[in-house]
């Protein structure tokens, strides 16, 4: 059984911190800091989970997630997505755009393990 998470994030700390709170669960972390090849890296090796923030170079992570829910190969990996924009306005789009769980920044250490372990039924 693959464990794997995307992370992708263009903050060097936060792909430090979460890189390091999931590994040390046992899972398996690969990174990807730019929006506009996100979804050429997902395709090249589906993860079992991303974890997807709003703001990133390129493109953002609402246009992401709009893209991963429209093809058949990517529509059903669940996404938390994580960002520093928390207004509601924000948390309405991600759902509506089907984003299966939402963080805000700053996250406790136990908030991510425990989310990602609930999206993956860890």
């Amino acid at each position: 059984m693959g464990k794997r998470v995307l992370l992708i994030e263009d903050e060097p700390n936060i792909i430090e911190a979460i890189s390091f709170i999931l590994s040390r669960d046992g899972w398996t972390v690969h990174t990807h800091e730019d929006g506009e090849t996100a979804m050429e890296k997902i395709a090249s090796m589906p993860p079992d989970m991303i974890i997807l923030d709003v703001m990133l170079p390129g493109r953002s992570g609402f246009d992401i997630l709009r893209d991963l829910r429209s093809h058949s190969a990517s529509k059903d990996i669940p996404v938390m997505m994580l960002t520093a924009r928390g207004q509601e306005k924000d948390r309405d789009l991600a759902r509506r755009l089907g984003a299966n769980h939402f963080l805000t920044k700053p996250f406790s250490n136990a908030d991510v393990r425990d989310h990602v372990r609930s999206l993956i039924g860890a």
